[in-house]
């Protein structure tokens, strides 16, 4: 059975823009409906690491905020630290950068609630009695609240081919220890004629498991090493890369899709996504830098389905051609783009996964917002 999702194109015009477009899908997609007065809300999204620029606009997150009370209910921005030692490792540091990043009270009209507390501690522990995990550790300001509704930046990503709105509430709910058991399969390994002992994978390792040796290149000790995957993107020589544990790439698509399941298991009917297909960039937004859009702005997508969302989303991309001066500058005729930005990762093990527990569905109808 297929799930209807709703999708506006970026045009706009004097009497709508894009900002009351989001308000439009926001009805059309029956988010009204699943919010009773007086529930807290939770509105998952990435502030953006700082430095980055590919994250949303916070104007189009005050609108959805605007919606929400509309409906009765108490809207809350919220994230989980992240297990890398970036700038949103601990909520003092991670609530310094949305504020930095725009997401103040004052622009989004919304208190920030970091989800797993200080730092990353702060869990609720939910059974699912899966392929992987038995339970799953959820920040307890997501598994606390009444409705989540996850508004996520659709762009590519390194481990995983891309990023939706299943990583968005997979990995981006889970708590700091959560996010370690998702990366666990992941080990990298120094190209040594690639290393320049810059020593900048160390600045960004949060246990210390790699450093500048006496050789003058970086040394990995795997007894340290918790696969957090953050050396292999911060390397600005690209001599680092993933060296999977045992053929395991399709493990870390299958536990956030677990991961997915235990935040969206007490909220039956609580539970909307709205993506955004715009700053399409190669990589994920907890880089601390954006890279050039890999397609054009393609739109704005909602749907009460996180499978048919970011099934929706895969598709539109890939009928677009590659931009020219972006990373998929030579392959910009070809038909799939997120295989050419990661080559050797299925992107839709965490489709075909996610259908097979339960999340939702592969087919869905697109329904154009007239």
């Amino acid at each position: 059975m297929s799930s209807k999702v709703h999708f506006t194109d970026m045009r706009a015009t004097q009497k709508l823009n894009l900002i009351d477009k989001v308000g439009r899908l926001f009805s059309e997609a029956g988010f009204k409906e699943i919010i009773s007065p007086g529930e807290l809300v939770a509105v998952k999204l990435h502030f953006g690491e700082k430095g980055n620029t590919g994250f949303i606009r916070p104007q189009f997150i005050r609108k959805i905020v605007e919606e929400i009370k509309k409906a009765g209910g108490k809207p809350f921005l919220t994230d989980a630290n992240t297990l890398y030692a970036g700038s949103r490792s601990n909520a003092v540091d991670h609530l310094r950068t949305a504020i930095e990043n725009g997401f103040a009270y004052a622009v989004v009209d919304a208190p920030l609630v970091i989800a797993d507390g200080l730092s990353g501690k702060d869990y609720v522990q939910v059974p699912v009695d899966l392929k992987h995990c038995k339970d799953v550790k959820i920040g307890s300001a997501v598994a606390l609240a009444d409705v989540l509704l996850a508004v996520t930046h659709f762009k590519g990503h390194e481990a995983t081919g891309f990023g939706g709105a299943i990583k968005n509430v997979g990995m981006g709910c889970g708590s700091r220890a959560g996010k370690q058991v998702m990366h666990s399969d992941m080990l990298p390994e120094v190209k040594t004629e690639k290393c320049r002992a810059c020593s900048r994978c160390n600045q960004w390792c949060p246990t210390g498991a790699i450093a500048v040796g006496e050789l003058k290149m970086a040394v990995l000790d795997p007894q340290l090493c918790i696969g957090c995957g953050e050396c292999t993107i911060t390397c600005p020589h690209g001599a680092i890369s993933v060296n999977w544990r045992n053929n395991m790439k399709d493990a870390l698509q299958e536990k956030m899709a677990e991961y997915a399941s235990g935040v969206v298991k007490n909220k039956k009917g609580k539970i909307g996504f709205i993506t955004f297909l715009n700053n399409i960039t190669p990589d994920c937004d907890c880089f601390s830098f954006s890279d050039a859009p890999v397609v054009k702005d393609i739109g704005i997508l909602a749907s009460r389905d996180m499978v048919a969302i970011d099934q929706a989303c895969a598709d539109l991309v890939n009928m677009e051609r590659g931009l020219p001066g972006s990373r998929l500058e030579g392959k910009e005729d070809v038909k799939d783009k997120f295989a050419a930005l990661t080559p050797g990762i299925d992107w839709s093990r965490q489709l075909v996964y996610g259908e097979e527990i339960g999340l939702g569905s592969r087919e869905y109808e697109l329904v154009k917002l007239e």
